[in-house]
């Protein structure tokens, strides 16, 4: 049998397989089904600022609705407060307290202020880690990419100050240049970046003439910019690289670890296939370890990145005209578009 454990942001996985944060770590229950599915850790759903701000915001108009209906009424409501992240922190406590399994928590905030405080409050629970998710959506034409940069830069640095626990940062594939943003957190002391986030993207039902909000799976195939970019940083940066993204079995994990990953984030395999189809991707990497006669993961991370490679435009190939020069190495099966 060959040791599949390796180590993230500096927690013991026993072997490269995240659940990352999604409904299926929402529920004690799913998790305590990835736990027997042996998975090597989970990702806890995320605490959605937004979220709070929006329960706070109902909770206000109907605690007031009545206020001004009667004047006698206006002191008939007690001066209660929504919770906020509250029953968040409690829940996360909780399911740290009930698994064996490493618990990373998962964070979207919006102001600064809040980014702070929130990750503050989640290393109190207990984790082994946070995952702060950053990413911007263009709202106006006048803010620039530097400046952007510039804020989560300046949210990270600041909240490594104030946690003890290693902190991930989950990037959107939207940066200009994506070498030069992870240098700069590397830099910080960003103990792990997980690549790329999967973002909503709304669609229109041209018959009812409105938007519909389709669930947002990956597709197979979906890691290849992963691949790529791990490939491109291993042994560049200090942090370890968790690959995300279109990650459908063993042999798509074991790939992304040849290129130089350390682990791998699967969320929608889990949704079309099962929980227990975790116990399956294990055992691929495992027979094809002992197929190659590797032992430990280290032994083959990385053999393929960028730095191991002789041909060094394998990862900075844009288009195919390189490729159909040489012929011999295209892979076709399906069209080039």
């Amino acid at each position: 049998m060959a040791d599949l454990s390796t180590k993230y942001m500096g927690i013991n996985l026993k072997n490269p397989i995240i659940v990352g944060a999604s409904s299926l770590t929402a529920d004690l229950k799913t998790i305590k089904k990835i736990e027997e599915s042996n998975a090597g850790a989970i990702v806890i759903k995320s605490l959605f600022e937004e979220q709070i701000q929006l329960e706070r915001y109902k909770f206000d108009e109907e605690l007031n609705k009545n206020n001004e209906r009667y004047a006698e009424m206006t002191t008939l409501n007690p001066p209660l407060e929504h919770a906020g992240p509250k029953e968040h922190l409690m829940w996360v406590k909780k399911t740290v307290e009930s698994i064996d399994i490493p618990v990373i928590a998962s964070l979207n905030a919006v102001n600064y202020e809040t980014w702070i405080e929130y990750s503050i409050e989640l290393e109190k629970t207990g984790v082994n880690g946070l995952e702060l998710n950053f990413y911007s959506i263009p709202k106006s034409f006048n803010l620039t990419g530097k400046e952007i940069e510039n804020q989560q830069l300046k949210i990270l640095n600041d909240i490594k100050k104030k946690v003890t626990i290693p902190v991930s940062v989950k990037l959107s594939s939207s940066y200009s240049n994506m070498l030069n943003i992870i240098k700069k957190m590397d830099n910080i002391g960003v103990n792990g970046f997980v690549l790329f986030n999967r973002f909503f993207q709304p669609d229109i039902d041209v018959y009812k003439e409105k938007h519909i909000f389709p669930f947002n799976l990956s597709r197979e195939n979906d890691y290849r910019m992963s691949l790529r970019f791990a490939g491109l940083l291993y042994n560049r940066i200090s942090a370890d690289i968790c690959s995300s993204r279109g990650i459908f079995g063993g042999y798509d994990i074991i790939k992304l670890l040849l290129s130089g990953s350390t682990c791998v984030q699967i969320v929608s395999a889990l949704y079309k296939k099962d929980i227990k189809y975790i116990n399956e991707m294990r055992k691929d990497i495992n027979s094809w370890m002992e197929e190659k006669n590797y032992k430990k993961i280290e032994e083959f991370r990385g053999k393929l990145s960028n730095d191991e490679v002789d041909d060094k435009y394998t990862y900075k190939r844009a288009q195919y005209v390189d490729l159909l020069m040489n012929p011999e190495k295209l892979d076709v099966k399906e069209p080039l578009v």
